[in-house]
């Protein structure tokens, strides 16, 4: 825990002049802080720790899975079954225990499951404190000191040079090299480099964005090139990243449940309610039956039907659904991890499917994230001609054909200067900058047009760099003095910024190498296309070189030596850099994914917006959103009906009713945005009802990924504080995936709710069957461990199987569902309770079959008619009633409703299982037909059926599970019983389904009989 903060800090450092801060914080770049300043500091500042949440104890874990109103209802019957059982005050039979220990077991490890994903899932602020560095180089009494970068406080002198790591938020005070550029992607998401400054910036800068603050070093960051001294403005908490640590903490707290947690928890809700109501009712009015003499008392009674009320509990909550839910999302996250989504967290499989706006990074998303030279504009003829590379082939263009003549000596000269004025490597892979890696490129494709060979390496081993003349912010050029093969002696090589190396150009190299003056015709030609490819948003390089240039070398050599390297460069250099001659431009890109264009256009088939947000200049962000088809390809920037363009500080002071309207429209573009901005665009959305799916790689990112529904992190380009904040990981950065894994979650909903539907009207089944025994007054039917045992094994397989339904062919056609949809609506609840009630009339059906008319000639079962059996409570006053001895039965009448029962009870059993397999194949489809949808559609299904039915037989032919499941073997006119009983729910589910349909198209008879296409 860091200390409290006594003292306020320099408010705007940035805009402040260096001895402004120096003198706050009373200390001397000749000497630093002193041990006495450092202990004050810290006390008044705070240490530069960051904060710690506070951690959950395994066993809050463990109690939080237990908080589902289902799984307490479940509790509460295992405990009081085995308190009725304790105290029913007969022998001791471990079979009794069995129904309350399998609940047990079954709710204990679902919250070890439960408890397990929940203790991994919060490790993004673990790796937050992994981003700061180890140790730092500091003044302190007068000398310069490694320290540990705890130790560092506000006031303190440190020193960073090129590779450094930045231990805090920083102001510069001196640049100690020719100039100092770091890389704050890792807060900002833009792998850029920055140039920084000592200048102070503007007073009207105050409130300007990380990127802007050119004097200021961050946290995290990494010094890219040169060294500067610093002083400490911020520590801990107050830095950059320690917001970004408290934004990820806060939109932790703020997590909501899933779509997919709501709907349970309302359909548990709901269940709950239902469940209470029958379980009481059925109590109650068997009230009239606790005397009856087969109970031997009142009490025993009313304990008797209790466990009744306790076994419909059970019956009627789907006590496989948690599992089979599980298993199902895991089977989603191998699906998805094929198209290179790697799930994290198994809910956002299903939230995928219900992503109505995905909020997108460009730089790696939608782009490739490496810059590609795609123009190049050459003097030829006295005119400019344009040269289109394609980003992913080594093919030319010209005015839209393929270039095939031979290029002329300008280019050698081009080549020349690309290779020799660029500090990238293609050694062991590309390594530099991204604009001079695309330099390097750009040989590349024009050594290719001449020779197989690589040209760049060609240039290298035939050329000696002999002095450079680094970019600096003032200049914006960087030069070289080297000698190269195409050119006797040595030249000077610029490149920069083409306005400003224009003006240092008073010749042009023509097509043929001849040197021409530059008059003011040519130089508007060329200005003409410096703002065409700028107004296409390409990042545009000048290329110029001047020959003869011994001179300059001797100039160099005799200058450095006296030279106090120091911020900015030395006068000389713009003497070397004069009289230059024009060779041409190189327009650079950061290009689209070739496939994004399809994706986003498959986005809005669906009904998904798409949402670029950025770091980016708007410019190129808005360039960008017309070539992926975010906006049309003839939007500008007036078109504002539909379509939105901001920068994030526009955005932020906009109204919050502006705010709601913008993000309401069809396509919006955000550029030069910082975290706070992710997170309020991703918090008005979901304020609107939208499910938010946002992507993100850099540590900045973390806020905006925790508060989305979907946080995707980019498996190549982000971070670990990305991905660990992320629900979902993509192994391939292309955003097409997320395309593909939204298609994946919308099946696997579609499948959730075919399982969903089999196993409640399975449920509903369960709870009418002994609603009706308990009202009819007949024996009970169905044991609580038999419903159990079909619950939990009989019914899963094919549950599971369900979940391999292949998806529809329009599925990427239909709007997104709405994020409050509920499980069952209306007609879905009527679907419920006609599959339910036959399920139920059934299998009590064939239970009173058996005593009144019997099942099988080799039974020898006496048959007594249906008000026999309704009274059979009653049987201990029957003394001349006599039946033959079934099932291990005594003299006492009562045991042939009770012991002889056995049969009966096995053919109810079996009835339901059937019954629930053919249910099974009924929630292939909700609306087609068996015969357009036959059972081999899902082989899986198929497979799974025949092994529920496998293992049902075991239990009733191995007769030591048949002693514990309370079952007797059946034979064949057994089986023709059952399934005659079955059979009838096919045609019960077709004669719903078509009146689903018409429901739906509003059409005739007849209608729907086209056989339905499937992925």
């Amino acid at each position: 825990m860091c200390d409290k903060v006594q003292l306020p800090l320099f408010s705007n450092p940035h805009t402040a002049e260096a001895s402004e801060i120096l003198d706050y914080y009373k200390v001397s770049l000749e000497r630093g802080l002193s041990d006495e300043d450092v202990a004050k500091n810290r006390r008044w500042y705070g240490a530069h720790v960051l904060l710690e949440q506070k951690k959950v104890s395994i066993f809050e874990l463990l109690c939080a899975q237990f908080d589902d109103l289902l799984v307490r209802i479940l509790l509460v019957a295992a405990l009081a079954s085995f308190v009725l059982t304790s105290f029913d005050g007969g022998d001791f039979d471990l079979g009794a225990y069995i129904e309350p220990l399998v609940i047990l077991v079954i709710l204990l490890l679902n919250a070890i499951v439960g408890v397990w994903q929940e203790a991994n899932a919060e490790k993004a602020l673990d790796a937050l404190q992994k981003l700061q560095p180890v140790q730092t180089s500091c003044l302190r009494n007068g000398q310069w000191v490694t320290l540990d970068t705890f130790e560092l406080v506000v006031g303190d002198v440190v020193r960073v040079k090129s590779g450094d790591k930045v231990p805090s938020d920083m102001r510069i005070i001196k640049i100690t090299s020719t100039s100092l550029a770091v890389e704050q992607s890792q807060l900002t998401g833009e792998s850029t480099n920055v140039s920084k400054t000592s200048q102070a910036l503007l007073k009207s800068m105050e409130k300007c964005g990380i990127q802007d603050k050119k004097n200021m070093l961050f946290s995290a960051t990494t010094v890219s090139y040169g060294s500067a001294i610093c002083v400490v403005v911020a520590t801990g908490m107050a830095t950059e990243i320690g917001a970004i640590q408290l934004a990820v903490m806060e939109a932790a707290k703020l997590n909501t449940t899933t779509p997919l947690q709501e709907m349970l928890n309302d359909f548990g809700a709901t269940l709950s309610k239902a469940i209470s109501g029958i379980c009481v009712l059925v109590w109650v009015i068997n009230i009239r039956n606790f005397s009856d003499s087969v109970h031997g008392g009142t009490l025993r009674g009313c304990i008797y039907y209790f466990k009744i009320a306790i076994a419909l509990a059970v019956a009627a909550i789907p006590e496989g659904l948690p599992a089979v839910i599980t298993t199902c999302l895991a089977l989603g996250t191998r699906k998805m991890a094929k198209r290179n989504a790697i799930v994290r967290k198994l809910p956002s499989v299903e939230t995928l499917g219900c992503t109505s706006v995905i909020c997108t990074d460009k730089t790696g998303t939608l782009t490739t994230n490496k810059m590609c030279p795609v123009e190049m504009a050459l003097v030829i003829d006295s005119r400019l001609q344009t040269f289109n590379f394609c980003p992913d082939t080594e093919t030319i263009l010209v005015d839209g054909k393929e270039f095939k003549t031979p290029f002329t000596r300008v280019v050698d000269y081009v080549a020349a200067c690309a290779s020799l004025c660029n500090d990238a490597s293609i050694i062991n892979g590309r390594q530099g900058e991204p604009t001079e890696i695309a330099l390097l490129n750009l040989v590349d494709k024009i050594g290719r047009a001449k020779s197989i060979e690589s040209l760049h390496a060609k240039i290298l081993e035939k050329s000696q760099r002999m002095a450079t003349l680094e970019f600096c912010r003032d200049r914006k050029i960087m030069s070289v003095l080297a000698t190269c093969e195409a050119i006797e002696g040595v030249s000077v090589f610029s490149k920069g910024a083409p306005e400003c190396l224009l003006e240092r150009c008073t010749k042009f190299c023509s097509a043929d190498g001849r040197v021409l003056t530059m008059d003011q015709k040519m130089k508007m030609k060329i200005s003409a296309e410096i703002a065409r490819m700028a107004t296409d948003s390409l990042r545009t390089l000048g290329l110029a070189y001047r020959p003869n240039a011994q001179s300059d070398v001797d100039l160099y050599k005799v200058k450095s030596l006296d030279l106090n390297m120091c911020e900015g460069s030395p006068a000389f250099f713009g003497d070397i850099e004069q009289d230059l001659i024009f060779l041409g431009l190189c327009g650079i890109i950061d290009p689209p994914r070739p496939n994004v264009r399809d994706a986003i256009l498959s986005c809005k088939s669906a009904g998904i917006r798409v949402i670029m947000i950025t770091g980016d200049n708007k410019l190129t962000a808005d360039a960008i959103a017309r070539k992926v088809g975010i906006f049309p390809d003839d939007w500008t920037s007036t078109d504002t009906d539909k379509y939105y363009s901001f920068t994030g500080k526009e955005f932020e002071n906009l109204s919050q009713q502006k705010q709601r309207m913008v993000l309401s429209g069809e396509a919006i573009v955000f550029s030069r945005t910082e975290p706070r901005h992710k997170q309020e665009i991703v918090n008005v959305l979901k304020g609107l009802g939208e499910t938010v799916a946002m992507t993100g790689d850099g540590v900045n990112d973390a806020p905006a990924l925790k508060a989305a529904d979907i946080g995707v992190a980019m498996g190549i380009s982000g971070t670990e504080v990305a991905k660990e904040a992320s629900d979902m990981v993509l192994a391939d950065d292309n955003f097409q995936t997320i395309v593909a894994a939204i298609e994946e979650g919308r099946s696997i909903y579609c499948n959730m709710k075919a399982f969903i539907r089999y196993m409640i009207s399975s449920n509903v089944g369960e709870v009418v069957s002994i609603f009706l025994t308990a009202a009819l007054g007949i024996p009970e039917g169905l044991l609580p461990v038999q419903l159990l045992w079909v619950n939990l094994v009989t019914d899963g397989p094919p549950a599971t199987a369900l979940g391999f339904n292949p998806p529809d062919a329009d599925i990427m056609l239909k709007p997104p569902r709405v994020k409050d949809e509920r499980l069952i609506d209306g007609w879905t609840l009527f679907r419920y309770l006609v599959i339910g009630s036959y399920v139920g009339i059934a299998t009590v059906g064939i239970f009173i079959w058996y005593f009144v008319f019997g099942t099988s000639p080799t039974d020898g079962n006496t048959l007594v008619p249906l008000s026999i059996l309704a009274n059979w409570s009653e049987c201990h006053d029957w003394h001349d009633f006599h039946a033959n001895r079934i099932f291990n039965m005594t003299s006492d009448p009562c045991t042939y409703f009770t012991l002889g029962k056995i049969k009966a009870s096995t053919l109810s059993l079996t009835t339901l299982v059937v019954l629930e397999m053919l249910n099974a194949y009924n929630a292939l489809s909700e609306e087609c037909s068996l015969l357009q949808m036959p059972p081999w559609t899902n082989l899986y299904l198929v497979f799974a059926t025949s092994l529920s039915m496998t293992i049902h037989c075991i239990i009733l032919y191995v007769p030591a599970l048949a002693k514990i499941f309370g079952v007797v073997p059946l034979d064949a006119h057994d089986w023709i019983a059952v399934l005659v009983w079955s059979a009838p729910i096919l045609v019960i589910d077709e004669i719903l389904k078509l009146v689903a349909k018409r429901r739906r198209v509003g059409i005739a008879p007849g209608a729907g009989t086209q056989k339905p296409k499937l992925h």
